[in-house]
């Protein structure tokens, strides 16, 4: 499999310098290392400096975006059905300093606060065999493509200006969905659910959807001429309202939640929309505690259905946890536009090895008494049987004497620099 993924987009580099770093970098992310960037990549595949994995994402010429496209078209021929969900949501990386592309103080939950930080949007793909992410865009503040001088130092193209999360998220979903990605929902977080013209911009490509909503996002009803609180509407259901269903497996078996379903209401569209919105209220069977989903069809839909979405949802979290975990999306030491959008898309490429592998094990024996290989299990059968660490001493030796010399030329620049700036009058 990491041949095929390989193979699907070596055709996008002209020389076959990129090419071959490209794949060391690929197999490098998929490596045991702690810590991937380009250094240590470099040094996994016997290279003696790390030129030409920062060549990669620095100065080589290939297009970021056009192997994107061969990946996603690789995985959706995978994972791809017309019941597929499109799934929205952004992760963040904490950072030091102030140049790094998109990084300011800003709230990720990853942290759970604001910290400095550079926060991505990605979009997920969720087939019934198996989900990964196929698409990413960074997220540049109003701070950043307000300084036209600091988006230029970082190389951001003059074309791109401020974009809110929902827009770089309705971007990625009409892409996939204008090179053929089949799908029939989208889902997301309340972050993306509250915009109204995010929503308008699925409906407009008659994609049905489960947006989570805010307790306080204010519901539509009969036909738009009140609103009311999603918690409010919550509160004045009767018990007879809620029935307990499993939105889907998880880790200790089935999820179950209770669920009340108000079918077709929420009418905030215009007169010409034939779709069917509704709002799905979900209960914590132990902790009472609610969430809320604005949903639209352009069809009629099950509860079943709507709730199979919402709990589909999650996938894009785990694809996170594997990415960050498994291989090193959030390790990247770079500070440019194109340099960012090239270490992720070579991560999301890892991560495609590890997701369609996971897949194509459940294809055998289900009988052996073992669980399904995991993400987590399959990249360790990889480096077992296929990477072959460097175990040469002389090339470790090597290396460990470059990166002295290197952070030994980087102390002395920095101590010239604050010795001329504290003689300065």
């Amino acid at each position: 499999m990491l041949a095929e993924v390989l193979g699907c987009f070596a055709g996008r580099f002209g020389r076959v310098e990129p090419r071959r770093a490209a794949g060391q970098f690929v197999t490098g992310l998929l490596s045991d290392l702690e810590v991937k960037t380009c250094w240590q990549l470099a040094e996994q595949a016997g290279h003696a400096r790390p030129d030409a994995m920062q060549r990669l994402l620095y100065r080589a010429v290939w297009d970021a975006d056009a192997v994107r496209d061969d990946l996603r078209q690789l995985i959706t021929a995978r994972f791809g059905g017309p019941d597929a969900v499109l799934v929205i949501d952004d992760t963040g990386d904490l950072k030091k300093g102030v140049h790094t592309v998109g990084v300011q103080r800003q709230y990720t939950g990853t942290a759970g606060r604001i910290e400095n930080s550079q926060v991505g949007v990605f979009l997920g793909y969720a087939g019934a065999d198996g989900h990964t992410l196929i698409d990413r865009r960074v997220y540049l503040p109003a701070s950043w493509t307000a300084d036209r001088d600091r988006c230029q130092a970082a190389g951001v193209p003059d074309e791109v200006g401020f974009a809110t999360k929902p827009e770089l998220a309705a971007e990625m979903i009409t892409d996939a969905l204008d090179a053929g990605v089949p799908a029939g929902w989208a889902a997301a977080d309340e972050a993306y659910g509250n915009s109204a013209a995010f929503r308008a911009g699925l409906r407009e490509h008659e994609i049905g959807y489960v947006l989570a909503v805010s307790r306080s996002h204010l519901v539509p009803l009969d036909g738009g001429k009140t609103r009311v609180r999603a918690d409010r509407v919550a509160g004045d259901l009767p018990a007879t309202a809620w029935q307990r269903r499993s939105a889907g497996a998880g880790s200790k078996g089935p999820r179950f939640y209770d669920w009340a379903w108000l079918d077709d209401v929420c009418t905030d569209a215009d007169p010409d929309d034939d779709g069917r919105h509704s709002l799905l209220i979900r209960r914590n069977t132990t902790t009472g505690e609610l969430a809320f989903y604005r949903c639209w069809t352009p069809r009629p839909a099950t509860l079943a259905q709507l709730v199979r979405v919402a709990g589909i949802r999650w996938t894009v979290e785990e694809a996170f946890q594997a990415a960050k975990s498994q291989v090193g999306l959030d390790q990247h030491q770079v500070r440019r536009w194109n340099s960012w959008h090239r270490f992720t898309t070579l991560a999301l490429a890892a991560l495609a090895v590890l997701t369609i592998c996971a897949a194509d094990a459940t294809d055998g024996p289900t009988d052996t008494g073992l669980i399904k290989l995991t993400v987590n299990e399959i990249r360790r059968l990889i480096n077992t049987c296929i990477i072959r660490p460097i175990s040469d001493l002389t090339h470790r030796l090597h290396w460990s004497g470059w990166r002295r010399q290197h952070q030994a030329r980087a102390r002395r620049s920095h101590y010239t620099r604050r010795l001329s700036l504290e003689l300065q009058p």
